[in-house]
């Protein structure tokens, strides 16, 4: 049995979608961030020595973030449903995106996250953050040239994507950019995300009830 170590309000949600698209069987250990420090509870250090999640246990296998997560679970289970075949330049492509989720795309949003808690003190800050943000979600904007990051179809880069996008929605950065809100309407209504919600619990980058 899969076993998912998993935060509420958290990244560790697209595990719980990834595995719910491959139609994988699991079970959830749950940890519930401090309500005042919004920090993980300490039990998640008897895991993993960052306690961070998410945390995967798969057979002998522990495996932790995201991205090393969501590739293990592709290349161990996945039948071409979820990633292009290797080789190929859509392959490729798929792994840029893989990568640009947790690298470059999340940068500007935890630093605009972090600086807006100094008050007036982030504001010699702000406009390079600012920039970096119109910058990435431009690009983004206009590589998003279909229904999804490969095409018509959804992929496991999709999943890594969803992230930084909800996050960005949130906080309604993506105001400038309709086919970016759309795309995580799109991806928000899919069935095995509705039910990675339902199991994953609080989660305040979904859809608006």
């Amino acid at each position: 049995m899969i076993t998912v170590h998993h935060l509420n309000d958290s990244r560790s949600q697209r595990i719980l979608w990834v595995l719910e698209e491959l139609g994988l069987e699991y079970e959830i250990i749950r940890y519930e961030r401090d309500a005042e420090t919004r920090l993980a509870p300490p039990e998640l250090l008897k895991i993993h020595p960052l306690g961070k999640s998410p945390v995967l246990e798969d057979e002998d296998c522990l495996i932790h973030e995201t991205g090393a997560i969501v590739e293990y679970l592709i290349e161990k289970y996945d039948d071409g449903k979820l990633s292009p075949r290797r080789g190929t330049d859509l392959h490729t492509s798929y792994l840029e995106w893989m990568h640009y989720a947790e690298g470059s795309a999340m940068l500007p949003l935890l630093l605009r996250l972090y600086t807006s808690r100094l008050g007036d003190a982030a504001a010699p800050l702000m406009p390079r953050i600012n920039d970096e943000m119109v910058n990435h979600f431009s690009y983004i904007s206009e590589s998003l040239e279909d229904d999804y990051f490969l095409g018509p179809d959804l992929s496991a880069a999709d999943i890594m994507m969803s992230f930084p996008l909800e996050a960005a929605n949130k906080g309604g950065i993506l105001a400038h950019f309709p086919n970016l809100i759309k795309y995580v309407d799109r991806v928000q209504s899919r069935p095995a995300y509705l039910k990675a919600l339902e199991r994953g619990g609080d989660y305040s980058f979904g859809p608006v009830q």
